[in-house]
Protein backbone atom coordinates (compact mmCIF):
# COMPACT_ATOMS: atom_id res chain seq x y z
CA UNK A 1 0.00 0.00 0.00
CA UNK A 2 1.26 3.66 -1.25
CA UNK A 3 0.31 6.17 1.75
CA UNK A 4 0.75 9.65 1.08
CA UNK A 5 1.23 11.47 4.21
CA UNK A 6 0.97 15.33 4.48
CA UNK A 7 2.50 17.34 6.43
CA UNK A 8 4.27 20.54 7.99
CA UNK A 9 7.53 22.04 6.61
CA UNK A 10 7.85 23.52 9.74
CA UNK A 11 11.36 23.02 11.83
CA UNK A 12 9.87 24.75 14.50
CA UNK A 13 6.46 22.97 16.34
CA UNK A 14 6.18 20.83 19.79
CA UNK A 15 7.59 17.80 19.87
CA UNK A 16 4.15 16.15 20.59
CA UNK A 17 3.86 16.63 16.92
CA UNK A 18 7.69 14.94 15.45
CA UNK A 19 6.98 12.59 18.37
CA UNK A 20 3.56 11.66 16.65
CA UNK A 21 4.77 11.71 13.30
CA UNK A 22 8.10 9.53 14.13
CA UNK A 23 5.52 7.16 15.50
CA UNK A 24 3.05 7.07 12.41
CA UNK A 25 6.30 6.28 10.17
CA UNK A 26 7.85 3.40 12.23
CA UNK A 27 4.38 1.67 11.83
CA UNK A 28 4.48 2.63 7.93
CA UNK A 29 7.60 1.14 7.90
CA UNK A 30 6.99 -1.64 9.88
CA UNK A 31 3.57 -2.70 7.83
CA UNK A 32 5.75 -2.50 4.70
CA UNK A 33 3.79 0.57 3.08
CA UNK A 34 5.49 2.67 1.14
CA UNK A 35 5.69 6.56 1.86
CA UNK A 36 4.44 9.16 -0.81
CA UNK A 37 4.96 12.71 0.65
CA UNK A 38 6.41 16.01 -0.72
CA UNK A 39 9.99 14.89 -0.92
CA UNK A 40 11.23 17.91 0.91
CA UNK A 41 14.38 18.17 3.84
CA UNK A 42 12.80 20.31 6.03
CA UNK A 43 9.79 19.91 8.77
CA UNK A 44 7.93 16.75 9.30
CA UNK A 45 8.15 15.65 5.52
CA UNK A 46 11.84 15.28 6.55
CA UNK A 47 11.38 13.57 9.79
CA UNK A 48 8.44 10.97 8.20
CA UNK A 49 10.75 10.36 4.94
CA UNK A 50 14.05 9.36 7.35
CA UNK A 51 11.83 7.51 10.12
CA UNK A 52 10.32 5.21 7.22
CA UNK A 53 13.58 4.45 5.77
CA UNK A 54 14.95 3.48 9.57
CA UNK A 55 11.81 1.01 9.77
CA UNK A 56 12.48 -0.67 6.40
CA UNK A 57 9.75 0.51 4.48
CA UNK A 58 10.09 2.57 1.10
CA UNK A 59 10.14 6.12 0.30
CA UNK A 60 8.59 8.43 -2.47
CA UNK A 61 9.20 12.01 -2.52
CA UNK A 62 7.61 14.49 -5.16
CA UNK A 63 9.18 17.81 -5.30
CA UNK A 64 8.10 20.83 -7.87
CA UNK A 65 11.41 21.88 -9.47
CA UNK A 66 11.06 25.57 -7.78
CA UNK A 67 12.09 23.90 -4.65
CA UNK A 68 14.55 21.70 -5.79
CA UNK A 69 16.24 24.35 -7.24
CA UNK A 70 16.46 25.41 -3.68
CA UNK A 71 18.37 22.25 -2.65
CA UNK A 72 15.58 21.13 -0.85
CA UNK A 73 15.04 17.36 -1.85
CA UNK A 74 15.41 14.66 1.21
CA UNK A 75 18.51 12.59 0.66
CA UNK A 76 15.84 10.00 2.28
CA UNK A 77 13.76 10.27 -0.43
CA UNK A 78 14.52 6.81 -2.38
CA UNK A 79 12.99 7.67 -5.39
CA UNK A 80 12.65 11.51 -6.20
CA UNK A 81 9.91 12.53 -8.68
CA UNK A 82 10.57 16.53 -10.07
CA UNK A 83 7.05 18.38 -11.29
CA UNK A 84 6.91 20.96 -13.45
CA UNK A 85 4.92 22.58 -10.32
CA UNK A 86 2.63 22.51 -6.99
CA UNK A 87 -0.15 21.36 -9.12
CA UNK A 88 1.19 18.86 -10.83
CA UNK A 89 3.11 17.45 -7.61
CA UNK A 90 -0.89 17.29 -5.99
CA UNK A 91 -1.42 15.39 -9.11
CA UNK A 92 1.07 12.46 -8.73
CA UNK A 93 0.90 12.51 -5.34
CA UNK A 94 -2.96 11.76 -5.40
CA UNK A 95 -2.66 9.17 -8.55
CA UNK A 96 0.11 7.45 -7.03
CA UNK A 97 -1.45 7.05 -3.53
CA UNK A 98 -3.48 4.31 -2.32
CA UNK A 99 -4.98 6.53 1.01
CA UNK A 100 -4.66 9.54 2.74
CA UNK A 101 -3.26 10.89 5.94
CA UNK A 102 -3.14 14.68 7.05
CA UNK A 103 -0.94 14.85 10.15
CA UNK A 104 -1.11 18.40 12.07
CA UNK A 105 0.02 20.99 9.23
CA UNK A 106 -0.07 24.79 7.60
CA UNK A 107 -2.00 26.05 5.02
CA UNK A 108 0.14 23.56 2.24
CA UNK A 109 -1.46 20.54 4.35
CA UNK A 110 -4.75 21.79 4.78
CA UNK A 111 -4.87 22.64 0.76
CA UNK A 112 -4.04 19.53 0.17
CA UNK A 113 -6.17 17.23 2.95
CA UNK A 114 -9.15 19.65 1.64
CA UNK A 115 -8.61 19.03 -2.16
CA UNK A 116 -8.50 14.64 -1.85
CA UNK A 117 -11.58 15.49 0.40
CA UNK A 118 -13.36 17.29 -2.03
CA UNK A 119 -12.37 15.13 -5.18
CA UNK A 120 -13.53 12.00 -3.26
CA UNK A 121 -17.15 14.01 -2.76
CA UNK A 122 -17.46 14.62 -6.51
CA UNK A 123 -16.38 10.68 -6.88
CA UNK A 124 -12.89 11.28 -8.55
CA UNK A 125 -11.63 8.65 -6.02
CA UNK A 126 -12.52 6.75 -3.26
CA UNK A 127 -9.51 6.51 -1.03
CA UNK A 128 -9.19 6.25 2.56
CA UNK A 129 -8.92 9.67 3.83
CA UNK A 130 -7.73 10.41 7.71
CA UNK A 131 -6.75 13.55 10.01
CA UNK A 132 -4.29 12.38 12.86
CA UNK A 133 -5.58 14.84 15.32
CA UNK A 134 -2.79 15.42 17.69
CA UNK A 135 -3.27 17.39 21.02
CA UNK A 136 -6.54 18.73 19.37
CA UNK A 137 -5.15 20.34 16.64
CA UNK A 138 -7.70 20.03 14.00
CA UNK A 139 -10.53 20.45 16.75
CA UNK A 140 -11.70 23.81 15.31
CA UNK A 141 -11.68 23.04 11.76
CA UNK A 142 -13.80 19.91 12.79
CA UNK A 143 -16.15 22.33 14.08
CA UNK A 144 -16.17 24.51 10.89
CA UNK A 145 -17.26 21.41 9.15
CA UNK A 146 -19.91 20.87 11.71
CA UNK A 147 -21.29 24.08 11.12
CA UNK A 148 -21.03 23.56 7.43
CA UNK A 149 -23.51 20.32 8.41
CA UNK A 150 -25.27 22.38 10.14
CA UNK A 151 -26.26 25.38 8.06
CA UNK A 152 -26.34 23.42 4.39
CA UNK A 153 -23.90 24.36 3.06
CA UNK A 154 -22.50 20.34 3.01
CA UNK A 155 -24.52 17.31 3.66
CA UNK A 156 -24.06 15.44 7.01
CA UNK A 157 -23.36 12.32 5.31
CA UNK A 158 -20.28 13.69 4.24
CA UNK A 159 -18.59 13.02 7.56
CA UNK A 160 -18.21 9.84 6.14
CA UNK A 161 -15.25 10.74 3.23
CA UNK A 162 -12.85 11.01 6.06
CA UNK A 163 -11.83 9.48 9.49
CA UNK A 164 -10.17 11.57 12.45
CA UNK A 165 -8.11 9.27 14.27
CA UNK A 166 -6.29 10.50 17.83
CA UNK A 167 -3.30 8.91 17.11
CA UNK A 168 -1.23 6.53 14.52
CA UNK A 169 -2.20 3.27 15.60
CA UNK A 170 -5.95 4.57 14.64
CA UNK A 171 -4.89 6.32 11.88
CA UNK A 172 -3.13 2.54 10.30
CA UNK A 173 -5.69 0.33 11.59
CA UNK A 174 -8.36 2.63 9.93
CA UNK A 175 -6.21 2.02 6.97
CA UNK A 176 -5.77 -1.82 7.14
CA UNK A 177 -9.56 -2.57 7.17
CA UNK A 178 -10.80 0.45 5.10
CA UNK A 179 -13.52 -0.72 2.43
CA UNK A 180 -14.29 2.05 -0.12
CA UNK A 181 -17.97 3.30 0.57
CA UNK A 182 -20.64 3.67 -1.89
CA UNK A 183 -20.28 6.96 -3.85
CA UNK A 184 -22.50 10.05 -1.81
CA UNK A 185 -24.31 11.33 -4.81
CA UNK A 186 -22.98 15.11 -4.94
CA UNK A 187 -25.49 16.38 -7.09
CA UNK A 188 -28.71 16.84 -4.94
CA UNK A 189 -31.79 19.20 -4.96
CA UNK A 190 -30.48 22.52 -3.40
CA UNK A 191 -32.41 22.88 -0.39
CA UNK A 192 -34.87 25.86 -0.34
CA UNK A 193 -35.75 28.52 2.45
Amino acid sequence: MKVCVFSSSSNAIDPAYIDEAIHLSHLIGQQKMTLVNGGANVGLMETVLKEVVAAGGQTIGILPEKLNGHKLASEYAQELIISKDMMERKSIMREMSDAFIALPGGFGTLEEILEVITLKQLDYHSKAIVFINTNGFYNHLFQQFERSFEENFAKPSYRELYFVANNSEEAINYLESYTPPTPINKWYKVPQK
